[in-house]
């Protein structure tokens, strides 16, 4: 006899249909970052906020509470009450928010976003904040319906949203920690490196070449390119979906390292889309679980992966084939390079040692802009005292490479930014798991082997999507929560080794 669940399958219906739409607005949203003439961005700008009125309209139909209701009487197997419970979610999330705020956000996004690509250039803070200070009034907005309706304070609505279950007070201690043992790590692991020799590859090197280099690595590390492909964008990213997933790098001629790591690091995004369980596809249950987690996974490419020595000795080769032979790209130099540890202004390029500082910054000047606390007149000076306090460089005046360098706040992402320090953790736990089920893992990715990799990350975190909340998850796959003892000994083992 035939298990029937009517009420189950019409939400799933309506799921399938979002997933339909998301993915033509995903598509859509990677044009206009990468191909899309600047005159269009006006009528592409109002297409996407009309797709995503339409969507809010699907998420908030007044029939599916009651659908929920008879659902949850079904006999519903383990992921199918999954899928339903984060149904139920999704839909408390959209049904605290109007449609006309939720197309008011769009708009608010897209234009700031569209500015910001040659307000950046232009170091243009002040005509920056027109834009920026709509946004930011939608936002403080939404962070409010959102509060009122789960309880949350404001900014822990809004990064709820990427990272459910989380608090800031938790980030807060988190963070906190972090402060403490931080400057004094990076004072010793710079001393340290002050005395081992490094050579500076020697350019230009050719855009043409770069984007050959960086097909290859993304072969080596398995990405599918039947199912995705690599373009440039002003701020690199990952996007699309798992049927068909986009990322983007950006180039510069006189040097290629920081192409190369931002094309493995998206690389780690897109595999974790490729890996989801295509058998629940356009099902929420299908999705990456949190924003930590996915960055769990562009981390464990680009910092576990491609900063390990026996992954660097065969990049070596490759970067040969492609500049010619030269004694920086030995393996040991090639290595020295990048795990430099260097302070310097911008997130993106940092090294895994000083990157946290750009993230505690951002969540410090974040949560209380939202809060209300701060205006947007007040970042410039707190960026500058932060800046100066956490990795002793000055920003004085220099906007470009200070709070106008992230795409996350033109286009009103707040609650975003704790989510890549926690997944750098979660990269270290998610190795320290590995080691412990594979001893000889390191000589294997030494022999290139990196299947094991692979297949422990498919096993464990990209089949699973949401079935599991992401403590669960994180048991499941390591024998505990989240535990940032693991980050801060992988730095230890990595640049102060005994």
């Amino acid at each position: 006899m035939s298990v029937t669940t009517p009420a189950y399958d019409r939400l799933a219906a309506v799921n399938r249909r979002l997933h339909h739409l998301g993915h033509l607005g995903s598509i859509a949203g990677w044009d206009q970052a990468a191909h899309m003439p600047p005159k269009g961005n006006e009528a592409r700008t109002a297409a996407l906020a009309e797709l995503a009125g339409l969507m809010h309209g699907l998420r908030t139909d007044a029939g599916l509470p009651d659908e929920m209701v008879r659902a949850e009487q079904e006999p519903l197997d383990e992921v199918q009450r999954a899928n339903l419970r984060e149904i139920r979610r999704n839909w408390e999330l959209a049904n605290a928010l109007p449609s006309a705020l939720v197309q008011r956000r769009t708009l608010a996004a897209r234009r700031c976003e569209h500015a910001w690509r040659t307000q950046r250039p232009a170091n243009d803070w002040k005509g920056f904040l027109g834009n920026f200070r709509e946004v930011l009034a939608v936002a403080r907005e939404e962070a409010a319906l959102l509060s009122a309706r789960s309880g949350l304070p404001r900014y822990d609505a809004l990064m709820d949203r990427f990272e459910p279950g989380m608090r800031s007070d938790t980030v807060s201690h988190v963070f906190g920690e972090v402060r403490q043992w931080l400057p004094d790590l990076i004072e010793r692991v710079q001393a340290r490196q002050a005395s081992e020799p490094v050579i500076q590859p020697v350019g230009p090197f050719p855009i043409p070449a770069q984007r050959v280099l960086c097909e290859r690595v993304m072969r080596l590390l398995g990405f599918d390119f039947e199912a995705g492909r690599l373009d440039v964008s002003t701020h690199p990213f990952c996007g699309g979906v798992p049927e068909d997933v986009r990322i983007t790098t950006r180039f510069r001629e006189d040097e290629f390292l920081s192409s190369l790591m931002g094309t493995i690091h998206e690389t780690g995004h897109a595999r974790y889309e490729q890996g989801l369980p295509r058998g629940w596809l356009g099902q929420p249950v299908a999705e990456a679980r949190s924003m930590a987690l996915h960055e769990s996974q562009s981390l464990s490419f680009e910092m576990q992966l491609a900063s390990h020595p026996g992954f660097v000795a065969l990049l070596s080769p490759l970067v040969r084939e492609t500049f010619g032979d030269q004694p920086a790209f030995e393996p040991a130099n090639l290595h020295r390079l990048v795990t430099r540890v260097q302070r310097g202004l911008i997130r993106v390029d940092a090294d895994e040692v000083t990157y946290p500082a750009h993230v505690i910054l951002r969540f410090e000047i974040e949560r209380p802009l939202i809060e209300g606390e701060i205006e947007p007149e007040d970042i410039p000076a707190l960026w500058d005292a932060k800046m100066q306090e956490l990795l002793g460089l000055d920003t004085r005046g220099n906007y470009r490479d200070g709070p106008l360098q992230d795409v996350h706040w033109p286009e009103a992402l707040f609650g975003y930014f704790p989510c890549y320090s926690l997944g750098a953790m979660y990269a270290a736990q998610w190795f320290a798991a590995m080691r412990s089920a594979m001893p000889d893992l390191d000589a294997r990715i030494g022999a290139g082997e990196l299947g094991c990799v692979f297949d422990w990350l498919q096993t464990n975190i990209w089949s699973q999507g949401s079935r599991h909340t992401t403590d669960e998850l994180a048991i499941r796959a390591s024998g505990e929560p989240l535990n940032p003892a693991h980050f801060r000994a992988h730095l230890q083992a990595r640049y102060l080794p005994a």
